[in-house]
C-alpha cells in the first residue's frame, strides 16, 4: 500500500480535492487515506467525533446540489476512476464527550467517580494527557457490549456504503482483540475485499502482535524515529513482519513537519522517503510532504487557507521511488532486514531479502543530510545470498557496471538502491 494522506481540514470542501487526487496518482499512489470527515462536537477536532452518520459541514459544498453524503460518493468516485482507492479513519474507541450517545446510552462509556472518563495518555516524561472532550467506549465492561458493538458495526458498514474500501483504526489496540476480530470478520462477510490497518504506535511488539492478530491487513511501524542507530527498529520489525505487514511514514500528521524539524534541508525529506519505501510493504505520506510544507496539521485549527507555497517540489523523485517499489517483490515485503559494517560509520548499509526468495537488495544510505559521504565497499557479491547478478537502480546516476571494488561519493542524503535481478 502506497497512501497518500488527505487531510480534511487543510484540503477544504470535498469539491475541492480533485487536484489532490490528481496528485496523489501522478505520484504513484494507489491509496488515499482521509481523516475523520463526521460531524465534531463542540472542540471541533476531528478525532472528537459527535455524530457517525452525519458530515461534518466544513467539508460539504453549499452550492452543490448533491447533499452531504453524495458529495462523499462522488469524492470517492473520482479517487477510483484515478486508480486510487480510499480509506477514512475509524475512530471507536472514544467519542465526542458531547455527543448525543453519552445521554442516549451511558452504559456504552467508562466511568470514574461516577462521571463519564475522558481518554488520556502518559508521555515518555511520564506527563500525564487527558483529552477532555472526548469520552471513553468501555468496550471490556460495558452492561450493553452487544448493544455496542451492534453500533460499531453499523458505523463501519455505513462507511463503507459510502465507497470507502479501508480503514485505518485508531489507537487499535486500545480494543479488546476478540471485538475486532468480530467487527472484522462482520464486516468482511458484506465486502471480503475491505482493508483494515491498525494504528499501534507507542505500544510493545507484543501488543501489536496481539492486536495484529485480530485479522489487520498492515500496522503502521516506528521507522520514522529512528536515527540509523541501534538495534530496536530491526528487533521491532523481526517481532512483526512474519505476523502482519508494516506501513512506514517519513511524518504524519501527528508529528511536525520534517522539512521545519530538518532546518529545511530537501536533503533529509529525499533521504527519509527512500528509506520509509523501501524499509517496508507500505507507505504514507500526509498532504503537502512532496511540497515540503512547515506547518504541523492541526486537528482543529488548520484552515485551507493555509496551504503553503511550494518550498520543495519533491513529486518527481517521490514518483520514482515508488516506481522502483512497484516494480521489484523485495521492496513489497516484510523479508529479514540486516545492518551491515561499513567502513564509513555515517553510512547505513542494509540488505533485505524477499520472504520468499524473491530477490534481494542491498541499500546504501548517506546518513548525514548536510554532507557528503565517501562508500567503498570491497565486493558487494559478498553480501548477497544468490548468484546475483546486482542491478543498479537508483534515483541518481544508475551504474550501468558494479566495480569491484565498489566507490561511491554519497551527495547529502543520498541512497544507492541495489537489486538482484528476478
Amino acid at each position: 500500500m502506497k497512501i497518500y494522506n488527505i487531510f480534511p481540514r487543510l484540503a477544504g470542501r470535498f469539491g475541492e480535492w480533485t487536484p489532490h487526487l490528481e496528485r496523489a496518482a501522478a505520484m504513484g499512489f494507489d491509496w488515499v487515506f482521509v481523516n475523520p470527515i463526521q460531524k465534531t462536537g463542540r472542540s471541533g477536532s476531528l478525532y472528537s467525533v459527535a455524530d457517525y452518520f452525519a458530515i461534518n459541514p466544513d467539508f460539504v459544498d453549499r452550492r452543490s446540489k448533491l447533499d452531504a453524503d453524495a458529495q462523499v460518493r462522488a469524492m470517492i468516485a473520482e479517487a477510483e476512476r484515478l486508480g486510487l482507492s480510499v480509506m477514512i479513519d475509524l475512530v471507536i474507541n472514544h467519542c465526542a464527550v458531547d455527543s448525543a450517545l453519552v445521554k442516549e446510552h451511558p452504559e456504552w462509556f467508562v466511568r470514574e467517580g461516577g462521571r463519564i472518563a475522558n481518554p488520556f495518555c502518559v508521555e515518555a516524561d511520564g506527563a500525564k494527557v487527558v483529552w477532555y472532550d472526548l469520552a471513553q467506549f468501555d468496550h471490556e465492561h460495558s452492561s450493553d457490549r452487544k448493544g455496542l458493538e451492534d453500533f460499531l458495526h453499523r458505523v463501519i458498514a455505513h462507511l463503507a456504503d459510502l465507497g470507502f474500501k479501508g480503514f485505518r483504526c485508531d489507537a487499535a489496540y486500545q480494543l479488546p482483540t476478540e471485538l475486532w476480530k468480530r467487527l472484522i470478520t462482520r464486516a468482511r462477510k458484506a465486502d471480503p475485499d475491505l482493508v483494515f490497518v491498525a494504528e499501534t504506535l507507542g505500544c510493545s511488539p507484543e501488543q501489536t502482535r496481539s492486536t495484529a492478530g485480530a485479522g489487520f491487513d498492515a500496522i503502521f511501524n516506528s521507522s520514522k524515529w529512528w536515527d540509523f542507530e541501534g538495534s530496536w527498529l530491526l528487533e521491532q520489525y523481526d517481532l512483526t513482519r512474519q505476523v502482519v505487514p508494516s506501513i512506514s511514514f517519513p511524518e504524519s500528521h501527528d508529528t511536525e513537519r520534517l522539512f521545519l524539524e530538518s532546518g529545511q534541508n530537501p536533503n533529509a525529506l529525499r533521504q527519509r522517503y527512500l528509506f520509509a519505501a523501501l524499509f517496508s510493504t507500505g507507505v504514507m505520506i500526509p498532504i503537502g510532504f512532496e511540497y515540503g510544507f512547515s506547518s504541523r496539521l492541526d486537528v482543529v485549527n488548520t484552515q485551507p487557507d493555509q496551504w503553503e507555497g511550494i518550498n520543495v517540489d519533491l513529486t518527481h523523485e517521490i514518483a520514482q521511488i515508488n516506481q522502483i517499489k512497484d516494480r521489484y517483490p523485495v521492496f513489497q515485503s516484510e523479508g529479514p532486514i540486516e545492518c551491515l559494517e561499513c567502513s564509513n560509520p555515517a553510512i547505513l548499509l542494509l540488505h533485505k531479502s524477499h520472504p520468499k526468495g524473491q530477490g534481494e537488495a542491498l541499500i546504501a544510505l548517506n546518513k548525514d543530510p548536510w554532507n557528503r559521504q565517501y562508500l567503498r565497499v570491497e565486493n558487494l557479491y559478498h553480501y548477497i545470498r544468490s548468484p546475483g547478478p546486482l542491478r543498479d537502480v537508483s534515483l541518481e546516476w544508475a551504474m550501468d557496471f558494479l566495480p569491484t571494488p565498489f566507490e561511491f561519493d554519497l551527495a547529502p542524503g543520498m541512497g544507492r538502491v541495489l537489486v538482484t535481478q528476478v
